[in-house]
């Protein structure tokens, strides 16, 4: 069964779109189908990066909301990504309360991931032991320690807070910095980290290396999360590319398919 990922921290310019497509490339490079939610309607990066595997998600709406359990239901062995906007957890919360979501998930036999994005600065460790005070049994909390946005995270790995989430069964992921001239020029370009990798017309042989090797520093993170799975029995899928905007779900998902190696 594929697991659903709400991907949040509350929040703003912590890294969580950028945790997201990171995730979204590491499924697309290990072969593991996945549909995609924006909620970010003012920037919409992870989108705009992906967009032929997400959808936009408005929080305020139950029946956007609903769509992802509509989704769940549907693709039982599709991973399912929800990049959450900055201040979003309001309505995110009264929605998974009122539709006993996590119960959903449970009856459909789907792990739930709750990400919790942050900077080393003191606000983000508030956030995060504020959250932790919400968060039901079962669900997996995963601490995204992001050094692109602040390299000395040791007063929160000595703070209760940490202990806190130890004791909850938190796992804990650090993402490397990438060179900063480097992802704006990524972002610039408009490249998926994939093409960034790959792309000799608009990166050079330096540049595409560290690109490279910080994904392998990434995935060997993720990889800590998640048991190793098999390769994924594909049905027959559709061969041209649909944009996920303008098709139903399902058609969407069958572009992925079709379509292992993005760039």
């Amino acid at each position: 069964m594929g697991s659903i990922h709400f991907i949040g921290g509350e929040k703003g310019g912590v890294g969580k779109s950028l945790t997201t497509r990171l995730l979204a490339q590491y499924f697309i490079d290990r072969g593991i189908v996945f549909a995609g939610f924006d909620s970010d309607q003012s920037h919409g990066t992870f989108s705009r990066f992906y967009a032929e595997f997400t959808a936009p998600l408005d929080v305020e709406k139950y029946d956007s909301l609903d769509a992802i359990l509509e989704t769940a239901e549907t693709y039982p062995n599709t991973e399912i990504l929800v990049d959450l906007a900055a201040q979003t957890g309001k309505h995110l919360h009264q929605w998974i309360e009122e539709s006993d979501v996590y119960g959903i998930f449970a009856e459909l036999n789907r792990p739930a991931y709750l990400w919790h994005i942050m900077d080393d600065g003191a606000d983000s460790m508030f956030l995060l032991d504020k959250w932790l005070e919400t968060q039901p049994q079962g669900v997996q909390i995963v601490v995204v320690m992001n050094e692109g946005r602040g390299e000395d995270f040791s007063l929160f790995e000595q703070s209760a807070t940490y202990r806190k989430a130890q004791e909850q069964g938190a796992q804990f992921v650090t993402l490397k910095k990438l060179q900063p001239h480097l992802m704006q020029k990524v972002d610039f370009s408009n490249l998926s980290f994939w093409a960034a990798a790959n792309n000799r017309d608009l990166m050079s042989i330096a540049e595409r290396k560290r690109v490279a090797v910080w994904l392998e520093n990434s995935y060997a993170q993720f990889d800590t999360l998640f048991p190793a799975q098999e390769e994924p029995q594909q049905e027959e899928a559709a061969t041209a590319e649909i944009p996920f905007e303008t098709a139903p779900v399902d058609e969407a998902i069958q572009f992925m398919e079709a379509n292992q190696n993005y760039a």
